[in-house]
């Protein structure tokens, strides 16, 4: 049953749910599920494959990093809330805040923080472009956490603007982690951003084992003014590939 195995699963990598933890994962299970089949939000919808590949999965985060007691943390691509209402869950003391640019998922997203009562996550509908310009959110975070956003050049674009100095992005990856590090090399410089730190896990699965990395980019230093550039722009030109072409 995918209690049972999220629970031997959380416990095994140093993260165990109390009774009431593992109530609220089976609310938020039958909320995805229902709302799945009316919006576009996972292509998952085997209950103990949802159990192992999104939430263990998001819980990876807190054996990776050591999150301070109330960290300010942003889920950047919230989707359909990974891994940001799991951290919420297993960590209520975080204040994560959900950032979504889609409407509907929006929706979603404040119909689980309510259903779950998860009084310190909130919901903000934005691109993590327009977002990283916006006074109340640029270098405003302690954690910046992303999954399967976009290649890690770009994910830094998006996230490191969002981070305070000395603050830190978690980028979730699968196993091919190494090739994108290499090709970000000169973008998280160039953000102001240092990679700390690459933590592999390998996740029981019904189906198997699933291999994930998750890269640390700490803020280092200030962020430059024109990043992130405009909506669209850090997938189509990533910085370590077109950094000769002026900024869109």
């Amino acid at each position: 049953m995918w209690r049972d195995a999220l629970a031997a699963g959380s416990a095994a990598i140093g993260v165990p749910l109390t009774d009431a933890q593992l109530h609220s994962f089976g609310l938020y299970l039958d909320t995805l599920l229902d709302w799945n089949q009316r919006i576009n939000l996972t292509a998952i919808t085997d209950p103990n494959e949802v159990a192992a590949l999104h939430f263990l999965d998001s819980l990876t985060c807190l054996p990776a990093f050591s999150f301070d007691a109330n960290a300010c943390v942003l889920d950047v691509g919230s989707g359909a809330g990974f891994p940001g209402i799991p951290l919420a869950i297993a960590r209520p003391d975080l204040k994560v805040t959900l950032l979504e640019s889609v409407r509907k998922k929006r929706r979603f997203l404040e119909h689980v923080v309510a259903s779950l009562d998860l009084p310190s996550v909130s919901v903000k509908c934005a691109r993590a472009e327009t977002a990283g310009r916006d006074p109340t959110m640029r270098d405003a975070f302690d954690v910046a956490v992303t999954r399967a956003l976009a290649e890690l050049s770009t994910a830094a674009e998006l996230c490191l603007p969002l981070v305070k100095v000395g603050g830190i992005a978690l980028v979730m990856k699968g196993p091919k982690a190494d090739d994108e590090i290499s090709r970000a090399d000169d973008a998280i410089a160039i953000l102001g951003g240092v990679l700390e730190f690459t933590r592999d896990f390998d996740l029981p699965t019904p189906s198997g084992s699933a291999q994930r990395v998750i890269i640390g980019l700490r803020k280092a230093g200030a962020t430059p003014d024109k990043y992130p550039r405009a909506p669209g722009i850090p997938a189509k030109r990533p910085i370590s590939i077109d950094r000769s072409k002026p900024c869109g």
